[in-house]
């Protein structure tokens, strides 16, 4: 069994119910649902939430809500790997043991259907660990700088000031997309981050975190422009 999850807890802080904020007129989860159900790559749809507000949002966009999601797992410091983990036990205690789990974020409408069928074929090919989306930063993160209590540039790493970009590393970073494993893979202690883990390369243009109001609307313009 192929299985979506999406995790989606109701307690948003930064952005007010962000799991189903307007996103140019629809909530902004039935973007992933949509594009899951579209892919034709899952057995089931599954949304993982403590909030029945949620809960009836996802059913009515396509997605299925078998359980909810105990208070234990909906905190602010609850990592995704437990709350796919859970689902993934009840999944085989109550339905069938999957065999491939993609956890699928609920605020990324930039998901693509293709991406999402050929990562799958990715995991298949890569069993020990994950396979996640990632996009490299537009900009060399060896010459990067803070600013200090002071209000004072500092960089991190000051001997890189003069050297060229080109003569640096290129550094990549989680896309926020999806993210597939095995069903073994989820009930390890393995860090996503690990060296049996691959990405799914994205093209900058087609990603955009979501944690505030500003970010939000850079996503809703990037939407509008993929469309």
């Amino acid at each position: 069994m192929i299985v979506a999850i999406i995790p989606a807890r109701g307690g948003s802080k930064r952005i007010k119910k962000k799991n189903i904020k307007s996103f140019l007129g629809k909530p902004i989860i039935s973007y992933s649902i949509k594009v899951a159900i579209r892919s034709k790559i899952f057995d089931k749809i599954i949304v993982s939430t403590d909030s029945n507000e949620i809960m009836n949002i996802s059913k009515k966009y396509g997605a299925e809500v078998l359980f909810k999601r105990p208070k234990n797992l909906s905190g602010d410091y609850v990592g995704t790997r437990e709350v796919i983990s859970h689902a993934a036990k009840w999944l085989k205690k109550n339905v069938s043991k999957p065999k491939y789990i993609c956890c699928l974020y609920p605020t990324a409408p930039l998901i693509n259907i293709l991406d999402l069928k050929n990562s799958y074929k990715k995991i298949k090919l890569n069993k020990q660990g994950y396979v996640f989306s990632a996009t490299k930063f537009s900009y060399p993160i060896q010459r990067a700088f803070y600013l200090t209590k002071f209000n004072k540039i500092k960089m991190f790493y000051s001997k890189n000031f003069n050297k060229r970009s080109q003569d640096l590393k290129d550094a990549y970073h989680d896309a926020g997309q999806f993210y597939w494993g095995s069903y073994e893979t989820w009930q390890s202690n393995k860090p996503m981050f690990q060296k049996n883990s691959n990405i799914y390369l994205l093209p900058k243009y087609r990603v955009q975190d979501i944690d505030d109001l500003e970010d939000w609307k850079v996503a809703e313009k990037l939407f509008k422009i993929k469309k």
